[in-house]
């Protein structure tokens, strides 16, 4: 399975999918089937350059952000009502987005932007062969 994730491409990763079913297919066809239904979803990631997809794959933002509100929530205990809960998860999630904006930022996006015109260009050079041909 964890080669599947770290493949450099979706045609190696389907490969390693298809070896994955034909050797266990029999004995874990729930599995299987799991997998099966969950690839695309599960591999959307290796059309990305390489740089993002550990990032993009993992849940790891996500689970520092929920640790960072429990270690807040633990310090307050008691809160008055709904509406200060909100307020202090919406100040936290306002000083998160703060500091990504400004100083750590968890994704260098200029090489994204350089990659999907490339992406772009890629693609109408392709419809001008299909219209040729």
């Amino acid at each position: 399975m964890r080669a599947i994730l770290d493949a450099p491409d979706m045609a190696t990763a389907r490969l390693l999918m298809n070896k994955v079913v034909g050797d266990y297919g029999e004995k874990a066809p729930k599995a299987i089937q799991t997998l099966e239904n969950g690839f695309d979803d599960i591999t959307t990631v290796l059309v990305l350059p390489e740089r993002y997809r550990k990032r993009l794959r993992t849940t790891n933002g996500v689970e520092r952000l929920n640790e960072e509100i429990r270690r807040r929530d633990r310090v307050i205990r008691i809160y008055p009502n709904r509406d200060s809960v909100k307020r202090i998860i919406g100040a936290l999630l306002m000083e998160m987005d703060e500091k990504w904006q400004t100083g750590h930022r968890y994704l260098d996006m200029q090489e994204y932007f350089l990659w999907r015109e490339e992406q772009k260009k890629q693609t109408k050079q392709d419809a001008k062969i299909n219209m040729i041909s």
